[in-house]
């Protein structure tokens, strides 16, 4: 990690605490602060701080913690940064994410190399220093570009858990050597509501409070997670015992339809002009927002229902696939279409048979994965959809399995499969790449990030990009076996797209299908929500167009 050349004196710091409980929605709310900004005129950078030891995530399992986020420079992310992403213009890559793994690794090799001239390493100063550098990283322009506005940075995990805290007091520390209004606090909390009683309770927040107060660090604003409405009374309780001002006590109640609502509800409550007054900024134009409440009122109202059937190895985590089924909703309103999600299990699907589980949809979605369980089911999903002729949609492992069933049904070739989890197969459409075979380490050495897919003319995805070129990020270790691209070819499958450097297959169709594609890329990682991805909107424009044929 180098320290980046940056403009401190331009840039402002806010930083996104949570207490109480994990999963309060700290990446959603720091998108949603980001997107407040942006719509004063004000540019924003974007970053997350996690706590855990991995180096990234790129090892997890989903189960543990959600899908894998992937940035255009192949950084594997937490998946937060996909709310940065979908909610602001922020630019994330390598510096918007940083963990304790991450920090000690730098300040290891650092003492390794004898950076520290022979003084003892220890958590103050060295870790938090590496921690204050990774922040102005996360901070830094592109070459060339101003620096931005506010710089945003969510720290993970809870208030009160031990390894935050060396986050938590480098921030304070940081917080002291910038200055008083150029850098703000923001926590957020929950006000757990008790229905034997009908209260909201205030005194878990007042103790999450106390703990940042106790490291030195007192908040700015609260924002208070909460089921219900709060009483008027609430906000001076929780000022009075949390040293907060009174409008400085926010709401942030359950959202009814759509995350998207957040924005629009922090809004009203007056966050905008709480960060603009703390940190002295200036907004640049008036707040437009009419464009937003347009794509609210289409999901609310939507004019078309549709089903869709995901099935997947992880389906029982929604977060193992947030972008995906963020990718779908974004589509769904470009159609003006409320997607109903069919979560299906493969392995469900491998034992049991596809006619029960994705009976009555109007489209399939077979996402990636890694590994063996659940293969075979997403194969016998993807033959149901070619049979059936169901609007169907590959996703990396999702692709390759359509190949191998393609290859099964069309060709003959009853044995193929991939050496994912066959090393020795006979007939194996899908193979490591060359440079996979030199590799060891399973993190950080995949191919990974974005890469450039000549798409030929007159197909689907040709149709839906509107371009010949396109790029899109990628997180897999296995391709399109080239010994078998001739003969898929002649069977019918068209390679629509290609990756011009490596000649590596990104895009398989069937032209005489409703609609199916299969990418070897992740395109949900690259979806707005009044910018759906093109492959996702049409994907769900052909849900839209079988459902009316069958009288839906």
């Amino acid at each position: 990690m180098t320290n980046p050349m940056t403009n401190d004196r331009v840039t402002k710091y806010i930083f996104v605490t949570g207490g109480v409980v994990s999963s309060l929605g700290k990446g959603l709310t720091s998108a949603s602060i980001g997107w407040i900004l942006e719509r004063n005129g004000l540019t924003v950078s974007m970053q997350k701080l996690d706590p855990y030891i991995n180096v990234d995530p790129g090892t997890m399992s989903p189960f543990q913690h959600g899908e894998v986020y992937v940035t255009d420079d192949g950084t594997e992310a937490d998946l937060d940064l996909g709310h940065y992403e979908r909610f602001t213009h922020a630019r994330v890559n390598k510096d918007s994410n940083y963990t304790t793994g991450k920090i000690y690794k730098s300040v290891i090799q650092k003492e390794r190399r004898g950076d520290y001239l022979g003084k003892t390493v220890q958590v103050i100063p060295h870790i938090t220093d590496e921690i204050k550098m990774a922040i102005r990283a996360g901070a830094a322009p592109t070459p060339g570009a101003p620096p931005p506005d506010v710089a945003i940075t969510e720290i993970g995990g809870t208030v009160g858990d031990i390894e935050s805290l060396p986050f938590l007091e480098a921030i304070r520390q940081f917080s002291l050597e910038q200055g008083p209004n150029d850098c703000m606090f923001i926590h957020l909390t929950l006000l757990p509501y008790l229905r034997a009683s009908g209260e909201l309770k205030t005194k878990p927040t007042q103790q999450s409070v106390g703990k940042l107060r106790e490291i030195g660090i007192q908040p700015h604003v609260l924002i208070c997670r909460t089921e219900i409405a709060m009483e008027p009374d609430m906000a001076k309780k929780i000022s009075l015992f949390c040293n907060v001002r009174p409008e400085a006590v926010i709401e942030e109640r359950d959202v009814a339809h759509s995350i998207y609502e957040v924005p629009l509800m922090l809004i009203e409550a007056g966050l905008d002009q709480r960060i603009l007054n703390h940190l002295q900024l200036v907004p640049k134009k008036a707040v437009v927002t009419t464009d937003w409440q347009r794509m609210l009122q289409i999901i609310k109202n939507p004019e078309h229902t549709v089903e869709i059937a995901v099935s997947g190895k992880y389906i029982e985590l929604h977060d193992a696939y947030k972008s995906i089924y963020e990718s779908l909703s974004h589509a769904g309103i470009s159609n003006a279409c409320r997607v109903k999600i069919r979560k299906v299990s493969a392995e469900q699907v491998a034992n049991e048979g596809p006619d029960r589980l994705l009976g009555g949809v109007d489209g399939i979605l077979v996402p990636g994965g890694f590994g063996e369980r659940g293969f075979e089911g997403k194969i016998a999903s993807i033959r149901y959809a070619r049979k059936h002729e169901i609007p169907f949609f590959g996703i990396c492992y999702g692709m390759q399995a359509a190949v191998v069933e393609y290859a099964r049904s069309e060709l003959g070739i009853t044995d193929a499969t991939t050496t994912e989890y066959d090393p020795n197969a006979a007939n194996p459409l899908i193979s490591l790449m060359e440079e996979q075979k030199r590799t060891n380490e399973k993190g950080g050495t995949m191919r990974l990030g974005a890469f450039d897919c000549v798409i030929k003319e007159g197909t689907r995805s040709h149709r839906a990009y509107g371009a010949t070129t396109i790029s899109e990020r990628h997180r897999h270790r296995f391709e399109l076996n080239n010994s078998y691209r001739r003969q898929l070819e002649a069977a019918g499958l068209v390679m629509a797209g290609v990756n011009p450097k490596l000649d590596l297959v990104e895009i398989v169709e069937i032209p005489d299908h409703p609609w199916f594609v299969g990418v070897q890329y992740h395109p949900e990682f690259k979806t707005r929500p009044l910018q759906a991805q093109p492959l996702f909107r049409d994907f769900v424009q052909a849900a839209v167009e079988y459902a009316s044929k069958r009288g839906k």
